[in-house]
């Protein structure tokens, strides 16, 4: 396959725009003044769940008006496709201790719930001042676990998504819109 029959096929996948970059930065926006106006002189550490949520949590810190503080994870539990395997493996931890810290868990999306709920679960053990959750996209019809976001900035129907840090099979992550992705493309 050539370069330009490569990126045509790259193109074609993509089925329709959901979000586009205007909805998503209005939404972040008005996110980043609710958390700044509710922690003000607080001390608080964003945790990004990598890699998804690397391009929300950029855009979300920037929107914030108070200090804050950045942390990373990252887990897994798609491995590669488009279904959850069910299996949760934390492969990158925090490199710091939570305890004197309010909690905010940058999510890019909660499908099932499995992955964000055991990492929730693993962050409440380790006594922050407050642990919240902000998703980007919420997929409340897949959820097989009781977990509910504090803020989410889009509720979406099941259908698969890329884009703004989404991917499928690690591409895509770079679209700067969230977009339905194609799977009836071979």
């Amino acid at each position: 396959m050539n370069k330009t029959e490569n990126i045509e096929n790259f193109q074609k996948r993509i089925k329709r725009t959901i979000f586009t970059k205007d909805q998503i930065d209005e939404k972040i926006k008005t996110v980043g003044k609710q958390i700044s106006d509710s922690y003000d002189g607080a001390p608080l550490l964003l945790v990004s769940i990598l890699k998804g949520s690397f391009v929300f949590l950029a855009d979300l810190c920037r929107a914030i008006t108070v200090p804050c503080e950045i942390g990373f994870m990252c887990a897994q539990s798609y491995f590669s496709g488009t279904v959850s395997s069910g299996e949760v493996k934390i492969t990158m931890d925090l490199d710091r201790d939570i305890s004197k810290y309010h909690v905010i868990i940058v999510e890019d999306i909660i499908d099932t719930g499995r992955t964000l709920n055991y990492i929730a679960e693993l962050l409440k053990s380790r006594n922050p001042l407050s642990l919240k959750i902000v998703t980007l996209l919420d997929k409340p019809s897949r959820r097989v676990v009781n977990l509910k976001s504090d803020i989410s900035l889009f509720t979406i129907d099941d259908y698969f998504v890329i884009g703004y840090g989404l991917d499928c099979g690690e591409y895509y992550r770079n679209l700067p819109f969230i977009a339905e992705y194609d799977e009836s493309m071979q």
